[in-house]
């Protein structure tokens, strides 16, 4: 399945795409949300729509779509988990996955803006899959890892490289400012991807090509990640591991390439979507 969420900013209603066409399923569904996954929510959505897929309210073309995911307790990424990646940024590929988070207040849809913040001037872009848990997770064996995976997005992970890098501390106050989680457009259930160690993932800015991987040369992969990541935190359903970009950021350019106010950014990972954004001067008003 692939889950929307549709309307107004903070307002969102759930939806689910079906054969092409998007579908309110809010009156069966309150939102997608750590009560929808933990409580077993996507195969009651399964039956739910099988039941009544004739009967349910179309989303109409041209409305917003906001995060797949509505606010979750945390989203966790992970840092230089492709080798291509850690050697244009000149960084040693790491013996164990680099945590970092980002703020959920930095979440937006998929075709939102991104808003350069007050005072960056190296505001960079990063094409991600992210993964969406299910169940609460502690201490997670590797083996078991999948089990508690409800499925995939694409995420652009938006980070501002003087913030993050050169403004001491951790990378966290380069990652969350307010729209740098660009996330979606769908949250498509793991049953509908067959391999995901082997999705093509892309970024373009202005149409020029910049990131051209895949998720096959990801260092640590997503059962690994699950199983790591509980060891030093709960997950709790509905929260988002991001796994790391490969090559063709702005800080690996020499010289490096930062986004300004009007440049466009697209995205896709195979089977899950696109996603596009154009960038605004943060508004001192």
């Amino acid at each position: 399945m692939k889950l929307i969420r549709f309307g107004e900013l903070n307002k969102e209603k759930p939806g689910i795409c079906i054969d092409g066409n998007c579908y309110d399923v809010s009156g069966f569904i309150n939102d997608y949300d750590e009560t929808f996954f933990g409580n077993g929510g996507i195969p009651h959505l399964a039956w739910m729509t099988e039941q009544h897929k004739n009967m349910l309210p179309q989303v109409l073309p041209g409305t917003r779509i906001g995060s797949p995911v509505a606010r979750p307790s945390k989203i966790i990424c992970i840092g230089l988990n492709y080798a291509d990646h850690a050697k244009e940024t000149k960084a040693t590929p790491p013996s164990e996955p680099v945590i970092f988070m980002k703020a959920t207040t930095a979440l937006v849809g998929p075709y939102d803006e991104v808003v350069i913040p007050r005072d960056s001037v190296k505001t960079d872009w990063e094409v991600e899959l992210a993964v969406v848990i299910e169940k609460k997770a502690s201490y997670v064996d590797e083996a078991d890892a999948m089990q508690y995976v409800a499925g995939y997005t694409l995420h652009n992970d938006i980070s501002e490289r003087e913030f993050q890098l050169e403004r001491s501390g951790t990378w966290d106050k380069g990652k969350g400012c307010d729209t740098f989680a660009p996330l979606g457009p769908w949250m498509v259930t793991k049953d509908e991807v067959e391999d995901v160690n082997n999705l093509r993932l892309w970024l373009k800015v202005n149409d020029q090509m910049m990131q051209d991987g895949t998720t096959a040369n990801l260092i640590f992969n997503i059962p690994f990640l699950v199983s790591y990541v509980s060891r030093f935190m709960t997950l709790l359903p509905g929260d988002v591991i991001s796994t790391g970009t490969p090559a063709g950021v702005g800080l690996g350019f020499d010289p490096p390439v930062y986004l300004k106010a009007g440049d466009v950014m697209e995205l896709g990972i195979d089977g899950l979507g696109t996603s596009k954004q154009t960038c605004k001067a943060y508004a001192t008003n």
